[in-house]
């Protein structure tokens, strides 16, 4: 039976890793995801988990840690935010190219520079090229449910692939949230026993890590990789499925609130999605048919299911909380975007980026995108294809 509790989300991060009790966590504290280390190593300290808490002294050092832990056959988690992530960069590719399963939390923080601790995208937006699957979280309950389904997601046999369970810095980190958690007996009844493959301390069965690979098989081993990152879809959603059925809260590639029949969407992830159903109720009130498409999985993107989702709408925005350099918009629309270009009949759609740095998205911005959105289905015109929520700026410019 589900028990109600109160936590942020740092802590609520660490109650499911305590929970999984993984073999080995290597991690290294930076703001805002320090709070999760620090919980971990209280409750190995406390005998309350028999993990293996290793100290590292970078987050490079961390995930190589993690690395070597998993090769040798253990269930491994890290938890890590920004320049942290950033600086992991080389071993993301190495960790899922040898199709190793591990968890890494990320508490999504702006990278520098300038230097700034608050939270935006563009951390894991950066990363979305690395092999790993990525879930985001809405809040604390998404939280908690992500970490226990990616352990699921990322042991399956046909999947054998990192994943990155990411949430807002500060705005869902630190904040105080209630939510359901459930007995520790079926959290492990869930995640079930860890499967080892091909340990490399295994000495009747010798396998290679880490080895030189040339143009004679790069390429097909490229291609075999990315087989467990396609194959996740499926996993994802019937893992999703299962989850529903045994503690009631199912879960899909995305959440569409008031979509079914809405005219003017906007797509979003993680916590301004809260924000944005405010608005959304509001304007239902007054007669405006608002949706909202947020989503949950953006590695592997799931540009069948989108399209579905959005192709009858009659104006959609994307909200991209990271800027994307010299691109044609953020990475979320240009994801967005792509998938509906071949389609006959699709919605006009603008992109707006919002909130770097942590900065706030006012629920009068939400409104100006409903309406713009409006405006631009009644003229047809799209003025501005790229724009900015709650940014001082001179658009005289055009």
């Amino acid at each position: 039976m589900a028990k109600r509790v109160v936590m942020t989300g740092n802590e609520t991060v660490a109650e499911a890793v305590r929970q999984i009790n993984p073999d080995v966590v290597a991690a290294y504290p930076i703001t805002p995801s320090t709070a999760v280390v620090e919980y971990i190593s209280q409750y190995v300290a406390d005998g309350l988990i028999d993990t293996e808490f290793v100290t590292a002294e970078s987050e490079h050092s961390a995930l190589s840690a993690c690395i070597g832990a998993a090769v040798a056959g253990g269930r491994v988690m890290n938890a890590t935010s920004a320049q942290g992530l950033a600086l992991m960069w080389e071993m993301l590719y190495i960790a899922s190219a040898m199709r190793l399963p591990m968890i890494l939390a990320v508490v999504n923080r702006a990278l520098s520079g300038p230097i700034n601790i608050h939270g935006d995208h563009s951390d894991t937006m950066g990363a979305r090229d690395c092999g790993w699957i990525q879930l985001y979280s809405e809040n604390c309950q998404e939280v908690y449910d992500n970490m226990l389904q990616a352990v699921r997601i990322s042991e399956h046999l046909d999947v054998r692939t990192p994943v990155i369970v990411a949430l807002d810095g500060f705005i869902t980190s630190h904040a105080i949230d209630t939510l359901e958690t459930e007995r520790d007996e079926d959290v492990k009844r869930f995640i079930g026993d860890y499967i080892t493959l091909n340990s490399i301390l295994d000495t009747k069965n010798i396998v290679t890590y880490g080895a030189i690979d040339f143009q004679d098989y790069y390429f097909e081993h490229k291609r075999q990789q990315l087989e467990g990152l396609h194959k996740s879809a499926e996993i994802i959603k019937s893992v999703g499925e299962e989850f529903g059925k045994t503690f009631g809260r199912e879960y899909g590639f995305f959440e569409g609130y008031k979509l079914d029949d809405a005219e003017y969407a906007i797509v979003a992830m993680n916590s301004a999605a809260g924000t944005i159903k405010t608005v959304i109720d509001d304007l239902r009130d007054e007669g405006v048919k608002a949706g909202l498409l947020k989503l949950r999985v953006f590695r592997p993107f799931p540009a069948t299911e989108i399209i579905e989702a959005l192709k009858t709408r009659k104006a959609v925005a994307v909200l991209d909380r990271a800027s994307s350099a010299g691109a044609q918009g953020g990475p979320l629309f240009s994801e967005i975007r792509s998938a509906l270009y071949s389609e006959s009949s699709r919605p006009k759609m603008v992109n707006y980026i919002y909130g770097l740095g942590g900065k706030d998205l006012p629920v009068e911005n939400i409104r100006d995108v409903y309406d713009s959105l409006r405006r631009i289905d009644k003229s047809e015109k799209i003025d501005r294809l790229v724009d900015y929520l709650n940014l001082r700026e001179d658009k005289t410019d055009g």
